[in-house]
């Protein structure tokens, strides 16, 4: 396997990035716990109650239960704080630093798996998308979004021919969501509050900045010729999208 040296200026330099992300996910989350109102929103089911075709009938709407909005918010911060704080201290700082000598990073994807679904959830619930299985399908197609790609980076080694074919296969299962997201931001009789749409524009803008950083990486492109130029990256724009879609919907929905 081919691997990339990093010097210890640069390992200093990716600790202290992981540390200072690491306290300020932390910090948040718990800022948003403690400071937030109990605002929540329906997990609801709808079955049709005869054969498909004779119409539907709107008793069969059925809430399941409440999910509270901070616990989500709190929980794609603590997560990304868990994880900094993994890559930068003891074992989980050896092995880090070992995935991005191989030219990848583990952590990232396990980490944005959840983190970023969670993210995805919470923004559809509060666009009004909360029928479970949609929930359960929006979770499913946009973990498979981080995961392809973490193995745009396993089957792909520095210095050897790049095969991008899980770039744009992510990129396929990452729209997914968003074209969901359009449906009830602007179907029939949609009136979302102004900051919705805030919230719609800026996490778009930042999750294909992700996709952007990936495929600048494996392009070549400038300073993306260094991978841990890259990962410099993603840790700023893992920090900023986290931290704007919490303090959108905290000062909309959350806000004591």
């Amino acid at each position: 396997m081919t691997s990339v040296p990093i010097s210890n200026e640069v390992r200093g330099n990716l600790q202290r990035l992981n540390v200072g992300a690491a306290i300020l996910h932390g910090v948040q989350a718990i800022i948003v716990l403690v400071a937030a109102n109990d605002f929540k929103l329906p997990v609801t089911t709808f079955f049709l109650n005869d054969a498909p075709g004779k119409g539907l009938d709107p008793t069969r709407l059925t809430q399941q239960f409440d999910v509270r909005i901070a616990w989500g918010v709190f929980g794609f911060l603590a997560l990304s704080s868990l994880f900094h704080a993994m890559a930068a201290l003891g074992r989980g700082r050896t092995a880090y630093l070992a995935e991005l000598s191989a030219g990848r990073n583990r952590f990232r994807w396990v980490e944005y798996s959840l983190s970023s679904t969670l993210m995805i959830l919470m923004i559809a619930m509060v666009f009004g998308i909360t029928e479970i299985t949609a929930l359960i399908g929006i979770a499913g197609v946009n973990a498979s979004m981080i995961l392809f790609g973490w193995i745009m980076e396993v089957v792909n080694e520095p210095g050897k021919p790049v095969w991008f074919t899980p770039f744009w296969f992510g990129c396929i299962a990452g729209i997914v969501p968003w074209i969901a997201l359009v449906i009830y931001l602007f179907g029939p009789g949609s009136e979302m509050p102004n900051f919705v749409y805030g919230v719609f524009v800026s996490i778009f803008i930042f999750f294909n900045l992700f996709a952007l950083n990936q495929w600048l990486q494996y392009k070549q492109v400038g300073k993306w010729r260094d991978y841990v130029f890259g990962e410099r990256v993603y840790l700023i724009l893992s920090l900023s999208a986290k931290s704007a879609l919490a303090w959108q919907i905290f000062g909309n929905t959350l806000a004591a």
